[in-house]
């Protein structure tokens, strides 16, 4: 409970992206989710109504696409209450990607984006929009083990970057019957698929996604790129002393997550997977940039190039994830 004696929620949404069967397809990213699944069902006092898990397996009967992630956020959203300290937990895995960015300032900037099972991509101004609307005195915690995937909340501070110190550590990476894939799809693979479908010859993907998903495509490509700018200024200012976001990225936005293959074992994120070691390593309330520095660590021992990021307030940044009960 909270100061007001009510009840706290822990609500999530949980989405993993595998695109069986197609020249995208990876390997780690359902059992990440269903590990995790256990992880804050076991330890974080999450119950399992309160859990939705959105997974392209052949028989999953509603499928991760741009559409129903965005309307399984929104429930989850919905749920929250002011004022009572709810806790909001997303973790993503599958491809990411990056897009030409229409913020007039940025001409040669791009921006992160994941990529759902239909392409509907959803990008960082979508997510900062699904922060601001977060009830007052509720967090909203997102992991992404996906590339390009620093930065993907919208105008959120970095915490740890780029520019953050590694420890150094000798790589040592075990490579026998380990298969490593890339959780990333360039822009121009994006591009391909969607003009597939659309038979339209246009490089601007907010065309192909606007013909193909309409009103469910996301905001970036809805708005013109004046009012785009307009609403993110607003968005900015609402923020600027109160932003209830924690985004935890399975690297830094200019580089690429790894999907790993164990032979006859279990397929896992590399940064999904550092996420489980610290945790099962480690049995206290770990502050949100323990966890991510540690994960870093666990990374740089196994040889990957990746480092993941932290971006939140400062005061989320001294938080305890998800609130460990």
């Amino acid at each position: 409970m909270d100061q007001q004696g009510m009840v706290k929620k822990r609500l999530a949404v949980l989405v993993g992206c595998n695109y069986p069967n197609t020249r995208n397809e990876l390997h780690g990213c359902i059992n990440d989710v269903l590990a995790m699944k256990e992880t804050i069902l076991s330890r974080f006092g999450f119950k399992q109504d309160d859990i939705e898990v959105l997974t392209d397996e052949p028989e999953s009967k509603v499928k991760p696409t741009g559409a129903n992630i965005k309307a399984a956020l929104r429930r989850m959203v919905d749920k929250a209450q002011a004022g009572s300290g709810d806790i909001l937990f997303f973790h993503y895995s599958g491809h990411g990607t990056r897009i030409p960015s229409v913020k007039s300032a940025h001409p040669f900037k791009q921006d992160e984006a994941i990529v759902p099972c239909d392409f509907n991509l959803i990008t960082d101004v979508d997510f900062r929009e699904l922060v601001n609307q977060l009830p007052k005195g509720t967090s909203f915690t997102m992991i992404s083990d996906s590339c390009h995937s620093g930065g993907l909340i919208d105008k959120e501070k970095e915490q740890i970057g780029p520019s953050s110190v590694s420890s150094n550590i000798s790589p040592a990476i075990e490579t026998t019957n380990k298969t490593i894939t890339s959780r990333a799809l360039p822009f121009k693979a994006v591009l391909d698929h969607l003009s597939s479908l659309t038979g339209i010859t246009t490089s601007d993907i907010g065309t192909h996604l606007l013909e193909l998903f309409g009103r469910d495509a996301g905001l970036k490509f809805r708005l013109p790129a004046m009012d785009l700018m307009d609403l993110l200024e607003t968005m900015t200012a609402r923020e600027k002393h109160v932003d209830s976001g924690i985004l935890m990225s399975g690297c830094q936005a200019d580089e690429t997550s790894a999907d790993v293959g164990v032979g006859n074992g279990k397929a896992y994120g590399a940064f999904s997977n550092a996420i489980q070691r610290v945790l099962n390593e480690n049995e206290g309330a770990m502050k949100n940039k323990q966890l991510v520095m540690m994960a870093r660590d666990v990374l740089e021992r196994l040889g990957f190039h990746q480092h993941p990021c932290l971006y939140c307030s400062d005061q989320n940044a001294d938080a305890t994830f998800l609130s460990q009960p």
